[in-house]
């Protein structure tokens, strides 16, 4: 699953480039650099690997979500509507410009729930933002129907899906602007980055300026660029850009090993029918970074974690129902809408009212799920181990 499994030569060629100019930063320094510029070249790279006009780089995930969100006009007031299960980085940049995350309900997909999307929708919603989980896809056909509807801007959460495709689109790139995160653990990795990317020259230029405190870059002299905007610093360095550089040429093999392995280990699981999987809605779009599936109650699902944890045998198998970071169940930060700083009171009142919400849906989904991470370094014969030991576990519990 994450890139870093494969690091190798080509990255520390791509990291002693940079070494040797001794220029870190992505911007200025022109005649020290020696024509080194990772950070461009990545991001001609992302625009050519994904079929998209524009990409701006990041610092994080995170930084590239609150990018888009600020270029695309969303701030103070603004409903935003995400689903129940994503990372936990996908509200705190909702509320970090001022937005009011609202979160509905997933389905089997083990994303956005478009009857529920619509339910939410009010005259304060501004944007709906589908999280592509675990390497695969939102029902984009129907979300982007919604939005068209209710005149709605798109914004997708692509970080946890690079190399997906939706109906032969690159997830990320259908929206009317879309994230990926290159942290340690995703398909591609610089240890910390992210990317926005879009059709649209405006908001990609507003991406350029805000992730360098508002600088327009029109001129060869970085003293004398004017300030159109505020903005921030939300730079990626030279040095992330290198790994990122070098990942980015191997995400075909990442992509073909994970779905070899993928396919093997949903072959074993098949032949126990208590064993269903998520409803992937572009299957040949899949990325496969995860397996996702279910058992029939949350009870036999409880019981298989458990086994697997006394067997020493958990490891990359995710009970996400119980995990601290990516489902509202165990958000107590955000329902008691804990913050450092003063939110606004829609803010507050809205998380206060997350308390309270009815999440029975989601539960009843996500209380039966396990997502099983595929390594790119299994060869066929682990791949096959790991599938019958979780056979003979899950056996013992039905």
């Amino acid at each position: 699953m994450p890139g870093f499994e494969f690091f190798g030569a080509e990255e520390r060629k791509e990291v002693n480039d940079v070494l040797e100019t001794g220029i870190l930063m992505r911007y200025g320094f022109d005649a020290a650099r020696k024509g080194i510029w990772k950070s461009q070249e990545l991001e001609q790279e992302i625009c050519k690997t994904f079929n998209t006009p524009y990409a701006q780089l990041t610092s994080s995930g995170t930084a590239a979500l609150t990018t888009a969100f600020a270029a695309l006009g969303i701030g103070a007031g603004d409903e935003v509507i995400m689903p129940s299960f994503t990372f936990v980085a996908s509200f705190e940049a909702v509320l970090s410009v001022g937005a009011i995350p609202v979160l509905v309900d997933v389905d089997e997909s083990l994303t956005l729930n478009p009857d529920a999307v619509k339910k939410a929708i009010t005259t304060k919603t501004k944007c709906i933002m589908p999280v592509h989980m675990c390497g695969s896809m939102a029902n984009m056909d129907a979300l982007q129907q919604i939005c068209k509807e209710h005149h709605l801007l798109l914004l997708e959460d692509a970080c946890q899906s690079i190399g997906a495709t939706y109906k032969g689109k690159h997830v990320g790139t259908i929206g009317d602007a879309g994230t990926f995160s290159f942290d340690f653990v995703k398909t591609i990795t610089c240890a910390e980055g992210g990317v926005v990317m879009t059709n649209n020259k405006t908001i990609y230029e507003n991406c350029d300026g805000f992730t360098d405190h508002g600088h327009d870059h029109k001129g060869a002299d970085r003293g004398a660029d004017l300030h159109p905007f505020l903005g921030y610093n939300f730079r990626i360095s030279e040095l992330h850009a290198a790994v990122g550089l070098a990942q980015i040429k191997k995400l075909d093999t990442f992509l073909a090993i994970q779905r070899k392995n993928c396919n093997i280990l949903k072959d074993i699981l098949s032949t126990i029918p208590e064993v269903s999987f998520r409803n992937v809605q572009d299957v040949e779009g899949d990325s496969c970074t995860f397996l996702s599936w279910f058992l029939p109650t949350e009870d036999k699902t409880r019981a298989f974690a458990a086994a697997m944890k006394a067997q020493n045998i958990m490891a990359g198998n995710f009970y996400w129902y119980d995990n601290n970071w990516h489902y509202i169940k165990k958000w107590d930060h955000l329902k008691s809408a804990k913050s450092l700083y003063p939110l606004t009171d829609a803010q507050k009142t809205s998380l206060e009212k997350l308390n309270s919400q009815d999440f029975s849906i989601s539960d009843a989904v996500m209380s039966r799920c396990i997502s099983t991470a595929i390594s790119l370094l299994w060869t066929e014969e682990q791949v096959i181990s790991k599938g019958n030991k979780m056979l003979e576990v899950i056996k013992s519990i039905l």
